[in-house]
Order: structure tokens, then C-alpha cells, then sequence
């Protein structure tokens, strides 16, 4: 994979698929670029480069496709038995104004992906949205399985001083992820104003998700927050997972305007936390949401804030959305992952 972080969310499945190997009675590794592993992590996640020399025929080699890397290279060149991962590369024009390097990676990683066409003998992508994108560049055989998630993860205690600032009484409107333009943050914040002006004063906007690369999108939204109100607004950052699972156990919804997922893992999330989940129609959310929680086909922020407002006031209502997020999440929980990915892999592995 490209870079390995803390609390990253394809970080997280290459450790989640890593346990599985393990439990398969096979030896796994995560390999990356040094300058993209945090040097605390460093022990634990090696040199991509390190790899070339050591490399077996009759190794197993999956590649995490999500960005430009020169792990990519080293991919394409590796004599062995290979499968590919697609988490899908963000479209470079969101980080033009941004971050040019970023973009630049973006950029890069979209061409690499066009090269990689014949590299793997098993392609995969982690929702039926990316493996279309793989298809259209002409890959075969392209298979779906969803991200790995972590469920102790979320079932950690939560942070005890985040539960008391932010359980309040307040209504809480989250959203996780990084803070970079394709998740437009921004028209979050839209609905939010509309919300806290017209509808519930008493509420208060949460983001978790780091800004690192990103200061300049950040900055903006600052300006956006301003005018909404102090106090009404906080950016978290990057958090913990333990501060993570308090802000999921404070919000009352969780909405999402985002206009590029491969999958948005933090709505799966949210909804393990009963959550009602408010999100834009677009990229691979349909297919995430699958019926459950509110799909918004039109950026209409006053009416979405009037639609958080029955959330918030209409028992009912909010107990007929989490009863479908149940069911949509015990479609998903059902799936035997590790079975599904012995069986993608199967063409690669002894017999």
C-alpha cells in the first residue's frame, strides 16, 4: 500500500485482512513507502523497497490501489502471484486549488491505474462503484468485497471527557473523514446554518477527520463556521479511536454531502451507533446506505435542515430509520468476509 497511518481507513483493513492471513496459517506483511509511515509505525510496517529483493514466485502480493506511489511500480515489476484491491483514486481537480501535490499523487495514480490493466491474475474493488470505474479501464473479472471493518474497534470505551463536553444535551451533527474538498464539508456546513438558524438553535456541528494537507480547505471552512456562530461549530481533527467512538455516542445524525466515495465507511459506522444518517446521493453512498437511512438527491440545505429537524423531533419517525439501518447493517454483518476473500483469492493460493 501506498502510505500506512494511524486511524486511516484502508490502514485499518490492511491490518483487519493482515489478522486474516494470520489466522489462515500464512505469514503477511504490510509493506509502503517509508516517507508515508509514521515514524512511531515504522517497526511495524516495512519498505515497500525492501520487498524487491526477497521476493518470491510463489508469494501472494496485494496491492491497496488508492492513490499514486511508487509502491505501484514496484507492484507492476514483482515476479509472483498478484491481486489488486481497488479503493478508487479521488479525482485530482478537488485538490487543484488545495494542494498541488496531492493532486499531482492523484493525478499519478489515476494513470497508474490505466497501467496495471493486465498486472494482477485477481482484481477486486470494495464496491460495485469502483469495480465499474476498473471495468470502464479495462480490467476483467473484476470482484466486490466490501471493507473489512473492525468491530471492537467501536465497541472500545469512549473518551470519558469527550462524552461530557460534547453529551450535553445539545443536538449533535456529525460527519467523519478527512477534511478535503470532495467530502464538501462546506455544503455540510450550509445545511448546518440552515438547521441551527431556522430550526434547532440549540445544536452544534462536529467534524472528526484530519486537515493535514488540506490547511488551506480548512481555513476556508473556519471562515464558513464563523458566520454560523461561536461555539456552534467544532473541528476535532484527527482523533483517537476512543474520542472517535464518544463523538459517535453524542450525535443525533450523521450527515454526509460528499461528492466521492468508494464507500464512506463512517456511514456503516454511524449506523452501528443507531445514528439516523443523512447522506448526498452520489459516487458509491447509494450502494453503502442500500436502502437504509435518508438518501438526499438535491442540495436543497433548508429543506435537509427541515428534514434533520423530524429526525430530531419525530420519534416515529427516527425509530423506522434506525430499524432499516439495523437491517441493512445485518445484510453486511452476515457476510462471511475472510470466506469471501479465501474465495477471491482462491486462483492464487495452494491447493
Amino acid at each position: 500500500m501506498a502510505g500506512f497511518t494511524n486511524f486511516d481507513a484502508i490502514s485499518n483493513e490492511a491490518l483487519a485482512i493482515r489478522e486474516v492471513f494470520h489466522s489462515w496459517g500464512c505469514e503477511s506483511e504490510i509493506f509502503s513507502e517509508t516517507k508515508r509511515i509514521l515514524p512511531e509505525l515504522r517497526k511495524h510496517i516495512r519498505n515497500a523497497t525492501e520487498y524487491v529483493s526477497v521476493c518470491k514466485a510463489e508469494d501472494v502480493v496485494l496491492l491497496h490501489l488508492s492513490v499514486g506511489s511508487l509502491v505501484n511500480d514496484i507492484f507492476a515489476s514483482l515476479p509472483c502471484q498478484k491481486a489488486i484491491l481497488y479503493h478508487n483514486v479521488t479525482p485530482s481537480h478537488y485538490f487543484d486549488l488545495i494542494n498541488k501535490q496531492t493532486a499531482y499523487s492523484l493525478s499519478t495514480g489515476r494513470n497508474q491505474a490505466r497501467t496495471l490493466v493486465n498486472a494482477a491474475k485477481v482484481n477486486m474493488a470494495d464496491s460495485k462503484f469502483n469495480a465499474n470505474e476498473l471495468t470502464q479501464l479495462g480490467y476483467r473479472d473484476v470482484e466486490v468485497f466490501p471493507p473489512v471493518i473492525n468491530l471492537d474497534k467501536l465497541h472500545s470505551p469512549p473518551d470519558r471527557k469527550i462524552l461530557k463536553k460534547f453529551g450535553d444535551g445539545r443536538v449533535n451533527v456529525l460527519f467523519v473523514g478527512r477534511c478535503v474538498p470532495n467530502k464538501k464539508i462546506e455544503d455540510v456546513l450550509k445545511a448546518f446554518f440552515y438547521f441551527h438558524r431556522f430550526v434547532e438553535p440549540n445544536s452544534r456541528f462536529i467534524h472528526a477527520g484530519s486537515f493535514a494537507g488540506t490547511e488551506r480547505y480548512y481555513y476556508m471552512l473556519l471562515v464558513l463556521a464563523r458566520e454560523i456562530g461561536p461555539g456552534s461549530v467544532h473541528f476535532a481533527g484527527c482523533v483517537t479511536q476512543s474520542q472517535l467512538n464518544a463523538f459517535y455516542q453524542c450525535a443525533n445524525i450523521f450527515l454526509c454531502m460528499s461528492e466521492h466515495e468508494g464507500f464512506c465507511i463512517p456511514v456503516i459506522e454511524s449506523m452501528i451507533y443507531d445514528i439516523p444518517v443523512m447522506a448526498y446521493n452520489a459516487a458509491a453512498v447509494p450502494e453503502t446506505m442500500d436502502g437504509a437511512g435518508i438518501l438526499l438527491h438535491e442540495k436543497q440545505f433548508d429543506m435537509i435542515a427541515e428534514m434533520m429537524g423530524r429526525l430530531t423531533r419525530d420519534a416515529k419517525l427516527r425509530s423506522a430509520i434506525i430499524r432499516k439501518q439495523q437491517e441493512r447493517l445485518d445484510r453486511l454483518m452476515r457476510r462471511n468476509l475472510a470466506s469471501e476473500l479465501r474465495q477471491h483469492l482462491e486462483p492464487l493460493l495452494e491447493t
